[in-house]
C-alpha cells in the first residue's frame, strides 16, 4: 500500500532530575555538596533512507517517545544523556507543524538528517547552587520536559520524470512497457490509486526514474476526483511527459484535454508550468488518430515536442525515450523551482511570549498557565522545603504576586497551575 500522508505525535525525551548530595568522605570534613547534573533527553530525528518509498511505517505507529535522560548521581557525576530516536524516512519527506502549519523541515537527499523535537535539558545537582550564603544547598532541579507537538508527515515522490494526464490516456500502460513497474491496467478511470515509480533505462543505457501519477480531471486543485492527493507529487519531478489520448477514445477533444490538464497545474502552481514538458500523442495506431493529431498541432500555440506513440504496440516508444533522456541532462539535477542564491542567515523578530496567563475558573480560582511558568513548575523538586521558596521567589521576580493582586486575589483564595492547587497568601 502506498501511503504518502499520515499525522503522527511526537514527545522527546524529559531531562533527567538532578541529585541533592554531599561528599562524605574520611579525612573531607564539610565536604559540601555533590549532586550531580541529570542527562539531556533524547531527540527525535527523521533521517532520509533511499531505501524507502513510502510512509507505510507510519500507518501502525503514529506514536514516538524519546527516552528519558539519566537522573544525576552523587560525586559529581554526570547522569547519561539519551540517545536520539531516528526514524528513517523516504526521500521527499516534508514535514509540518499541524497546528501552526509551520514547515519543520524537508529531506530529500539520502543520511539529510532534521531534529523534529528536542529532547529536554537535565536537571542542576545541588553543587550548581551552592553560594557563599548557601554553601549546602538542600535542592535540585528536576529535568526540563522534551518538547511535544503533533506533526503532519507528506511524501512528496521524487522523480525525474513524471507522467499526467486524464485517466485512461494510457499512463500506466506507458510506464509498465519502459520500465520494470507492474501497474494495475483496466479500461475504467482511476485504475491507478496511488503513484508508480519505475526505473527507465534507454538502450544507449541512460536511466531516469519515471513516475505514473493517478489521472487528474478538472478541478482536481479544489479536491475534486482523486488527482489532488496527487498533484504534490508533481512539484519534484524535472521534467513532465504529458500523455494525450489523440485517438478521442472517450470522445473528448485532445487539446482541450491539454488545456484542462495544464490549468490545474496552473491552479494548484503556477511554477508547474515552468517545467519543460513533452507531449506524448498516445494511441496512435487506433483511427482518427492521425487527423485529430494533425488538428491539436494546428491548435497547439506553445513550442512543445510532440512524439507519436502506441503504448499498446511500442511503436514510437525507443524515440520518446531518447528525446526523455537528452531533454534531462540539459536540466539540472537541483529541483528547477529553486533559484540558486547564496547561503544567508536570515533572523526574524519574533514576540517573546507572555511568561504567564491569568484566567478565572467557574468555581471562581484563579488559573496559572504559559511555557515559561509551567516549565518552572515541572522543574521545581515540591519535596523539599528550599525547592518551594526558590520557586516562590521565582513567580514573585517573574510579577506572579502582583498581577493576581490586580486582579483581585485575597488572602485564602485558591490559585491553580497545571494539577495543583496553592492558597494565595498576603
Amino acid at each position: 500500500m502506498f501511503v504518502d500522508q499520515v499525522r503522527v505525535y511526537v514527545k522527546a525525551g524529559d531531562g533527567g532530575n538532578g541529585l541533592v548530595a554531599y561528599r562524605r568522605e574520611k579525612y573531607v570534613p564539610k565536604g559540601g555538596p555533590a549532586g550531580g547534573d541529570g542527562g539531556n533527553g533524547a531527540d527525535i530525528v527523521f533521517e532520509v533512507d533511499e531505501g524507502l518509498n513510502t510512509l507505510m511505517d507510519f500507518r501502525y505507529n503514529r506514536h514516538f517517545k524519546g527516552k528519558r535522560g539519566e537522573n544525576g548521581m552523587s560525586k559529581n557525576q554526570h547522569g547519561r544523556n539519551a540517545d536520539p530516536l531516528v526514524i528513517p524516512v523516504p526521500p521527499g519527506t516534508t514535514v509540518y507543524d499541524e497546528e501552526t502549519e509551520e514547515m519543520i523541515a524537508d529531506l530529500t537527499a539520502h543520511g539529510q538528517r532534521a531534529v523534529i523535537v528536542r529532547g529536554g535539558r537535565g536537571g542542576r545537582g545541588n553543587s550548581r547552587f551552592a553560594t557563599p550564603r548557601n554553601p549546602a544547598p538542600e535542592f535540585a532541579e528536576n529535568g526540563e520536559p522534551g518538547e511535544e507537538r503533533n506533526i503532519k508527515v507528506e511524501l512528496k515522490v521524487i522523480a525525474d520524470v513524471g507522467l499526467v494526464g486524464f485517466p485512461s490516456v494510457g499512463k500506466s500502460t506507458f510506464i509498465s512497457v519502459v520500465s520494470a513497474a507492474k501497474p494495475k491496467i483496466a479500461d475504467y478511470h482511476f485504475t491507478t490509486l496511488s503513484p508508480n515509480l519505475g526505473v527507465v533505462e534507454t538502450e544507449d543505457h541512460r536511466s531516469f526514474v519515471m513516475a505514473d501519477l493517478p489521472g487528474l480531471i478538472e478541478g482536481a486543485h479544489e479536491g475534486v476526483g482523486l488527482g489532488h492527493q496527487f498533484l504534490r507529487h508533481v512539484e519534484r519531478t524535472r521534467l513532465i511527459v504529458h500523455v494525450i489520448d489523440m485517438a478521442s477514445m472517450e470522445g473528448r477533444d485532445p487539446y482541450e484535454d491539454y488545456k484542462k490538464i495544464n490549468n490545474e497545474l496552473n491552479e494548484y502552481d503556477s511554477s508547474l508550468l515552468k517545467r519543460p514538458q513533452i507531449i506524448a500523442a498516445n494511441k496512435m495506431d487506433m483511427p482518427g488518430a492521425k487527423e485529430n493529431l494533425k488538428q491539436f498541432k494546428e491548435k497547439l500555440e506553445e513550442d512543445i515536442p510532440v512524439y507519436e506513440i502506441s503504448a499498446l504496440t511500442k511503436e514510437g516508444v525507443r524515440e520518446i525515450l531518447f528525446a526523455v533522456a537528452d531533454r534531462l541532462e540539459m536540466i539540472p539535477k537541483a529541483a528547477p523551482d529553486i533559484e540558486e542564491t547564496e547561503k544567508e542567515v536570515v533572523y526574524r523578530y519574533q514576540k517573546e511570549e507572555d511568561p504567564f496567563q491569568i484566567s478565572r475558573d467557574d468555581d471562581g480560582a484563579y488559573v496559572l498557565s504559559g511555557t515559561k511558568i509551567e516549565k518552572l513548575f515541572k522543574m521545581t523538586d515540591f519535596a523539599r522545603d528550599e525547592a518551594v521558596q526558590r520557586f516562590s521567589r521565582q513567580l514573585r521576580t517573574m510579577g506572579v504576586d502582583d498581577a493576581l493582586r490586580q486582579r483581585g486575589a485575597k488572602d485564602g483564595d485558591i490559585i491553580r497551575l497545571l494539577d495543583f492547587e496553592f492558597e494565595f497568601i498576603e
